[in-house]
């Protein structure tokens, strides 16, 4: 993965923070200076975090596990859904769900109704429906898979949350805190990075910002999945030759066993006249 530049951050407009008087203290270590009454953001250490985050996200990803993106800021929705679709990772833009994470259970089911409801559309009873009835199945299913459609395919817990906007995302990152689950985050001067376990200090309200840094997440999971595939496919390889070798051997071994069993021809006395 090819590193984010200071240029690339700056063009973003990730320095910009909010005004002062709605500065978090905890993103001291963060800001570079104040200007016109706004805080500036520290890009070189908003590119350390980044790579920081990446690698902890390209190793997840080469493990097989599952990250979930939320983001239901307006500016932040389309963007996340759009580029997190690309490497089939979970990820809400609607409504946060309560309890999503600490009654995933309940969450399930309600999954789990959406795919019996899809079930049945495809049956030919359906038909048999009245039009009030259809109607009402349809829009049950609409509701469902508008706050859940992104989700379906997450059977069990993520291994890691990433949200765009800590303090809009309040629930999420409390729910993940109190499973333990690590958080990764966008974290703005008016947010605390230390209710995160990677924060990247940057301007979580600027599309292009919210792009660029997302953008670089996908791009190392990008190369965790494909690091992953490599690594399986030389064990699918190694255990083929395995298999050939062990062949080889049984064989072998098969052919030494029938030349043992094949009666011999008695040998001529050379001595006799």
């Amino acid at each position: 993965m090819t590193q984010v530049t200071f240029e690339q951050l700056l063009d973003a407009g990730c320095h910009f923070g909010h005004l002062r008087r709605k500065w978090n203290p905890n993103m001291a270590p963060y800001i570079f200076m104040e200007r016109n009454g706004i805080h500036i953001i520290d890009l070189y250490k908003t590119q350390a975090k980044i790579d920081e985050a990446a690698n902890a996200v390209r190793q997840l990803a080469r493990s097989g596990k599952k990250i979930l993106f939320v983001a239901t800021k307006k500016q932040a929705k389309d963007i996340v859904a759009e580029l997190v679709q690309k490497v089939n990772m979970p990820y809400v833009t609607e409504r946060w769900p309560g309890g999503m994470l600490t009654n995933f259970s309940t969450i399930r089911k309600a999954v789990r109704k959406m795919v019996s409801i899809d079930k049945m559309m495809a049956s030919s009873s359906y038909n048999n429906l009245s039009k009030r009835e259809r109607l009402q199945i349809e829009r049950e299913r609409e509701k469902l898979n508008k706050n859940l459609g992104s989700i379906a395919d997450l059977s069990r817990l993520p291994s890691a949350v990433f949200v765009v906007d800590v303090i809009k995302e309040h629930i999420a990152v409390a729910e993940a805190r109190k499973l333990n689950i690590p958080t990764f985050a966008i974290v703005d001067t008016n947010s605390n990075p230390n209710l995160i376990d990677f924060p990247i200090p940057a301007n979580d309200d600027a599309s292009k910002s919210i792009e660029l840094i997302i953008g670089k997440m996908v791009e190392a999971i990008e190369e965790g999945l494909a690091e992953r595939k490599n690594s399986r496919d030389k064990e699918d390889i190694i255990e083929d030759e395995m298999m050939d070798d062990e062949n080889v051997m049984e064989n072998k071994g098969e052919d030494e066993e029938k030349e043992e069993r094949r009666p011999r021809r008695p040998r001529k006395n050379v001595n006799k006249k």
